[in-house]
């Protein structure tokens, strides 16, 4: 049976009701950025209880039919049976890949980039064929995309794509595809007909929110010190004590400004600058833990792909990584590749 181990779903429930308490609050949609996060993980838990609970029910609902034709057997339903087989297996599987995907921005979204490898219009065009591949996956998955930056190709194809994909999981699923991907087959760009083959990068990356990275100053992280302002001399001296300079303990930051004549407006714009200083620090902080995640990316060109697309002299797609083979091409760069992905995810062989 399904219950235990993996799929032990008592404290996912515990964790469902405490969430929603959580959401329940009067006060909880004061902080957008944590209820966003609470809500993400509300959405996440509940997913994975309801696919359970369907699953469940599934194998119960099979394991009775099971059990009435031991004793009296009717072939249609032992076919029906056999039918539900592969759906169940199917379905295991994706709750299976679902445990895996725990990293810290797996259930958020991603930046996908697309770039040619060295072989101008040839290698564009496999850009581009890739990119469509993944538009229609997201199309299959429900999954909302936003192309952000598109240099379309001298004669075909594009020089480079950039799209955010949302939805649940979508960085869990897409950092799988990271890496080269390369492309055999006739060229459709070459007027003797001859084979060609072709290199594109895949380049994943987690997509921040600004939510994620808004500025929130503990008051008492923070020492003000009121001061006269100086000036260039005659009316430009301040006679009051109006000059704010704000330190930042922390981080030892430090804003001075006094070039408004009131306190007040001179702390307020203190703080902007603060504002401003910490979000940039926080912006070079994951930078670094970008580049941590990125990793070393490898050069366009032979040896270094991860998947080949063969349409020439026979037809498969074979993944190095886990040798998964596919044989009907067309269907693969339709958006079928979560054969890949399951694959990759189970035998935990990502690239970051």
């Amino acid at each position: 049976m399904i219950y235990g181990g993996y799929f032990e779903s008592d404290g996912k429930v515990d964790e469902k009701k405490s969430l929603e308490l959580e959401m329940s609050k009067p006060n909880f949609w004061d902080d957008k950025r944590n209820s966003e996060k609470v809500i993400n993980a509300f959405n996440g838990i509940k997913d994975i209880l309801d696919r359970c609970s369907s699953l469940k029910n599934r194998i119960y609902s099979n394991y009775d039919l099971a059990c009435l034709i031991s004793s009296d057997f009717d072939e249609e339903i032992y076919n029906l049976l056999l039918s539900d087989v592969d759906v169940i297996l199917s379905e295991l599987e994706g709750l299976e890949n679902l445990l895996v995907l725990n990293g810290p921005y797996d259930s958020g979204a991603a930046i996908l980039e697309i770039h040619p490898g060295a072989g101008g219009t040839e290698s564009c065009d496999w850009a581009s064929m890739l990119y469509r591949m993944y538009t229609r996956w997201c199309e299959k998955k429900g999954f909302s995309f936003q192309v952000i930056d598109y240099q379309a190709g001298d004669v075909a194809g594009v020089k480079s794509v950039s799209i955010i994909v949302k939805g649940l999981y979508a960085y869990g699923y897409l950092k799988c595809e990271k890496g080269v991907h390369r492309l055999i087959r006739i060229s459709p760009f070459d007027s003797g007909a001859r084979r060609h083959t072709s290199f594109a990068s895949v380049d994943v990356m987690p997509f921040f929110e600004d939510s994620d990275i808004s500025v929130d100053i503990n008051p008492s992280d923070i020492r003000i010190d009121i001061f006269r302002s100086s000036g260039c001399g005659g009316q430009g001296v301040n006679t009051t004590d109006s000059a704010v300079r704000i330190l930042h303990i922390p981080t030892k930051i430090m804003v001075t400004c006094q070039d408004e004549r009131s306190q007040i407006m001179n702390k307020e714009k203190a703080m902007k600058v603060l504002k401003s200083k910490l979000y940039k620090l926080e912006l070079e902080k994951r930078d670094m833990e970008l580049k941590k995640i990125q990793g070393v990316q490898k050069e366009i060109n032979f040896g270094s792909q991860i998947r080949s697309y063969v349409m020439h002299p026979y037809s498969l797609v074979k993944d190095h990584r886990t040798n998964t083979e596919v044989t009907n091409v067309s269907k693969v760069l339709d958006g079928d590749i979560d054969v890949f992905i399951n694959d990759v995810l189970k035998g935990g062989i990502i690239n970051e």
